[in-house]
């Protein structure tokens, strides 16, 4: 099904390909006030003007890869895109008003916290701009108002990783949480528990002080050694946490969600076992192209279900395939 759903978008933007204008404005500047929200059908595309906002911290890759596909689909189909992000939900919410003040014709936004976000979204909905959410909150989306949603879903992609885990001999997995109420996180974990067959042990850590999150681990290792996996679920904290585990003298095996060259080094080498890819280009590329078909001819894509860009198994069997695509920074 995801596949199918991932093939559909895809084809509904190749035509739009085919047709934008020569003269592109992508990137991080918004081109100005359209006329506020969009009514379908009349606008040229140098006419449309999308914000993306996201919950993504400063410097943090799986973020920079889903900017540079919103930034690649506004410059592919001729539209602009203003990126922005913020990891303080409140500061988010603001984001998103702004981007209503200022009369956007669509807004793609990432609900780490929906409860943080709701009023902002719909906000955006009441004013007849049309929202398309990503990464995290697909069971909010609906409710919010929004067109559709793109991402992995997370309990499934727990499962995935807690059954490869299980495959591998794992018992006693600690699955490290590296942003305090992000609910997306919460529910990998809890589907890593069903795929295990037992529950995984939630460690809390702050992405934003790596080296606090790395002596964390080191410390639940050497004072569990029956700790025989450790689950992270960020590229950045997976590759402390494989350091965690030689400074701990542990040989529990370390998995991820998310990529970067530093994983994908990791996976080469073996220190990393494998990671969970959600495609997270797509999730920046994709929801452009459906505000752009929802703004010319009110399309929607998904009847009503999550549009899937996960997940996937990177592993030692796999990884050289994408090697080259990652150190590129589209996967």
């Amino acid at each position: 099904m995801a596949r199918r759903t991932r093939l559909l978008a895809l084809a509904l933007a190749a035509p739009l390909l085919l047709s934008a204008c020569s003269t592109s404005n992508s990137g991080s500047g918004n081109s100005g006030d359209s006329g506020g929200g969009t009514s379908g059908g009349a606008a040229g595309n140098g006419d449309l003007s999308f914000a993306v906002v996201t919950h993504g911290s400063a410097g943090d890759a799986f973020w920079d890869v889903v900017q540079k596909g919103a930034e690649a689909a506004g410059s592919d189909l001729g539209v602009s895109v203003d990126y922005q992000s913020d990891g303080d939900p409140q500061r988010q919410s603001q984001l998103i008003q702004a981007a209503v003040n200022q009369g956007v014709d669509g807004i793609v936004v990432s609900m780490a916290n929906p409860d943080a976000l709701q009023d902002s979204v719909e906000a955006a909905v009441a004013a007849g701009i049309p929202v398309v959410t990503i990464n995290s909150g697909a069971e909010r989306s609906a409710e919010f108002g929004a067109i559709g949603h793109v991402g992995q879903d997370e309990a499934i992609a727990g499962q995935g990783a807690g059954q490869r885990l299980a495959r591998d001999g794992a018992k006693n997995v600690l699955c490290v949480v590296h942003e305090a109420g992000n609910i997306g996180l919460e529910q990998r974990c809890a589907g890593a528990s069903q795929g295990l067959g037992s529950n995984v042990r939630m460690l809390q850590v702050d992405i934003n002080d790596l080296q606090g999150a790395q002596s964390t681990i080191t410390s639940q290792l050497q004072s569990d050694p029956s700790i025989d996996a450790v689950l992270t679920l960020n590229s950045a904290v997976a590759s402390i946490a494989a350091s965690a585990a030689s400074d701990a003298g542990s040989k529990a095996e370390i998995a991820t969600f998310d990529l970067n060259g530093d994983v994908i080094a990791a996976i080469k080498g073996g220190s990393i076992a494998f990671a969970v890819d959600q495609q997270q280009y797509e999730q920046g590329y994709l929801p452009i192209v459906m505000l752009k078909l929802y703004a010319q001819n009110l399309n929607t894509v998904g009847g009503g279900q999550a549009v899937l860009t996960g997940p996937g198994i990177v592993d030692a069997d796999n990884v050289d395939q994408i090697a080259d695509l990652a150190s590129a920074g589209t996967r």
